[in-house]
């Protein structure tokens, strides 16, 4: 097949080059090494900043060029435990210097101890381990259809899913999710999936039907602007499961492993789940993520029916067992609660000084959002940039605080300077004054 050209003046200017073994004089690789193009050796998916941190010090982030950073972004909820964190950092060389990766043809003394204890510290009766979040938020749709057709409903496939929600970048998980930003130039979507409005039980009960599987909800939306659900949502939820013999899945991979100030938000409505999604926390800043179900809803989750070449490695395990030593106990619990209360009790102090700036503060523990009068992204912008401060923005114009749950006085405090300072000396883009 002869290859065009790119036209003369097309933005495929950055040195590339293409090797193919099958020949060496192909016309395309002679080509290539005669042309340049303009994608960068990493896949221009990510708008990234000019902010480039090559090392960690517990709650900041350094610069290539030394510019010291305050982390309340936390790699987006990850780094619960900060970035020097000793106990992580030796669990995880440790079993670097041990044993990296087996596969799952063997027997898992590591993971079946860390599910073990992830089943002592929740509803869950049995854990599926994972890479991701969006990897373990997969398994939760598989798990919750394969408990119907294990029961001989193959047509209850149908999830009812919640507006603003974000689940994940997979197929399945963006198809779940009602953001057209993110089904852009990936259609038609996966079927199975019904949208409904977030914290509205009458309208969830609306939609269910013959094919309706479950509901799969974020107890508390994070991209979709820090939302906590109502208590009196959740707990209808749950009844309607009960009733219709559904399956309540909870998307808990940004609000889970002591970010709300509970182990799991759900905890705080008075609920169990039939299935949860977790990663984020879980691992530290190690990737891996897993899935949590009680037994009854794993009924169709048999030999065969899922797997992971990488998913339960040794080296995630020791991260997780690391993790939960320092966040699973009632003590660190406490101190979460403790230090969200008090961020938050400052934080409406705080906003009532700029009241054309501001609107609300929500949130549970040290997942904390500040709902803006105007779009947040030029504030974050510009703590990030003019202040060294790193935060993260949402949905319905919200600004995230997620800092790591081992921050102290010092730190919030420096927050609190950064902040104040950052409100002041900002001017809100002519386009939203209009």
């Amino acid at each position: 097949m002869q290859m065009a050209a790119p036209q003369e003046g097309s933005p495929f200017v950055v040195q590339a080059i293409i090797q193919d073994h099958s020949t060496q004089n192909h016309p395309t690789q002679n080509y290539y090494r005669e042309n340049s193009m303009s994608i960068s050796p990493l896949m221009p998916v990510y708008p990234r900043s000019g902010v480039r941190p090559v090392r960690g010090e517990h709650c900041h982030l350094i610069d290539e060029d030394g510019t010291r950073y305050l982390d309340f972004a936390s790699g987006i909820a990850v780094n619960l435990l900060g970035h020097s964190h000793a106990g992580l950092i030796g669990a995880i060389q440790d079993q670097a210097a041990t044993l990296m990766h087996v596969s799952n043809l063997y027997g898992s003394p590591q993971g079946e101890a860390l599910a073990q204890r992830l089943v002592d510290l929740t509803f869950a009766d049995t854990v599926f381990f994972t890479n991701s979040g969006a990897e373990a938020v997969e398994c939760a749709i598989k798990t919750a259809r394969a408990y119907h057709q294990s029961n001989g409903h193959p047509e209850r496939y149908e999830l009812i899913t919640f507006k603003n929600a974000f689940h994940g970048r997979t197929m399945a998980t963006i198809s779940a999710s009602n953001q057209e930003k993110m089904h852009h130039g990936f259609q038609p979507l996966l079927a199975g999936f019904k949208y409904c409005e977030f914290d509205d039980l009458e309208a969830a009960k609306a939609l269910i039907g013959p094919k309706t599987a479950g509901f799969m909800v974020e107890p508390i939306q994070g991209e979709g602007g820090v939302r906590p659900a109502s208590d009196a949502f959740m707990k209808g939820l749950r009844a309607l499961a009960d009733e219709h013999d559904l399956m309540l899945v909870l998307d808990e991979v940004q609000s889970g492993v002591a970010r709300s100030g509970t182990f799991y938000a759900y905890e705080q409505y008075g609920i169990t789940p039939d299935i949860l999604a977790t990663a984020k926390g879980i691992g530290g800043g190690f990737p891996f993520g897993a899935c949590l179900t009680s037994e009854k809803a794993a009924r169709g989750m048999t030999f065969g029916t899922h797997g992971s070449t990488y998913g339960g490695n040794p080296l995630a395990m020791a991260a997780g067992m690391a993790v939960l030593d320092a966040v699973g106990n009632d003590e660190f619990l406490a101190e979460v609660r403790k230090k969200g209360e008090r961020i938050r009790s400052r934080l409406e102090q705080f906003i009532g000084n700029y009241p054309d700036l501001f609107e609300l503060v929500r949130g549970k523990g040290l997942m904390l959002g500040i709902k803006m009068k105007a779009e947040s992204r030029p504030f974050y912008v510009h703590l990030r940039d003019k202040h060294q401060l790193l935060t993260v923005s949402a949905g319905d114009n919200t600004l995230r605080i997620l800092p790591p749950l081992v921050i102290g006085d010092a730190e919030i405090d420096e927050f609190f300077e950064k902040l104040s300072a950052g409100a002041a000396d900002y001017e809100i883009p002519e386009a939203q004054n209009g």
